[in-house]
């Protein structure tokens, strides 16, 4: 069986979308599938380009991610696809399989985000006051004051043991993967487009239009997206399964590796034709 894998990640911290996020995935899945990792555009070690040079409202959108993930398998791969997919990345992996349905073979959502700070689930009187204080960030000094304070190991630490129920995997090697990307020139640009996005689509918007199978699986100590409100996602037709992993918090894939990767292997097996492929 010829099969490709590549992985989109986010921990909702600094330079979140970061393909160092799956070390521990990567060299088990390579054993017997041909993995990829992306750092998707402004994330990782990936180019940064600032926003304001494009003119539009928003550079960095799920639309552009998606796009770039599916011109990766269409340049690179050069074959369909499994997205495997943490958090925020979750929302570019469904988008891309929206926007290019003969691509995505199907699709593995690890805590994927909620969006609860989405502009649409927010009350009418709550949203002049975000706007006003997205415009505050997005164009003053604060802003990159405010990277400055969250851009220190510390910060980062501190942050990772909020979202990692075993805080014994917040190691300084993680610190410093998740860290030493957002050191880059133009990052604290990327850093404050996105913190200040709230629209673009939701997970309950394009899961009814995801034509793929889809796995969801859970860390049931996630602080940041409360399975109590993610298991309506398992209710959708496009949802094969909701698996719960306990003990576990945001970031399965690298706080519980030994369960995530044989999630990820009996996916595949199951799913895939001859020359597929998997992408997370």
């Amino acid at each position: 069986m010829h099969l490709e894998c590549a992985y989109i990640s986010s921990c909702d911290s600094l330079n979140s979308l970061n393909s160092d996020h799956w070390r521990k995935n990567v060299p088990v899945l390579a054993k017997s599938h041909r993995v990829y990792s992306i750092d998707l555009i402004g994330y990782g070690y990936s180019d940064k380009p600032n926003p304001r040079n494009f003119g539009a409202d928003y550079f960095y959108t799920f639309e552009t991610w998606a796009a770039q993930l599916n011109d990766f398998c269409t340049d690179v791969v050069k074959d369909e696809a499994f997205f495997i997919c943490n958090s925020i990345g979750g929302l570019v992996g469904l988008q891309a399989a929206v926007m290019e349905p003969q691509i995505c073979k199907g699709i593995m959502l690890l805590n994927i985000s909620l969006r609860m700070l989405h502009i649409k689930k927010q009350p009418w009187y709550g949203k002049p006051v975000i706007r006003s204080f997205q415009n505050l960030l997005r164009n003053t000094a604060m802003g990159r004051f405010f990277y400055r304070s969250v851009a220190t190991p510390e910060s980062v630490k501190s942050i990772l043991c909020q979202c990692y129920h075993d805080t014994s995997q917040v190691t300084e090697e993680l610190v410093q993967k998740i860290l030493l990307p957002g050191l880059e020139p133009g990052a604290v640009d990327v850093f404050l487009e996105f913190i200040c996005y709230s629209g673009g689509p939701l997970p309950e918007e394009l899961l009814p239009q995801v034509k793929c199978p889809v796995l969801i699986a859970w860390g049931d100590k996630d602080p940041w997206e409360p399975i109590e409100l993610g298991r309506a996602y398992g209710k959708f037709d496009s949802v094969e399964d909701f698996i719960v992993l306990p003990d576990v918090g945001h970031c399965p894939q690298d706080e519980a590796p030994n369960l995530v990767n044989p999630l990820v292997e009996s996916f595949v097996a199951r799913h895939a034709s001859p020359k597929a492929s998997v992408s997370v």
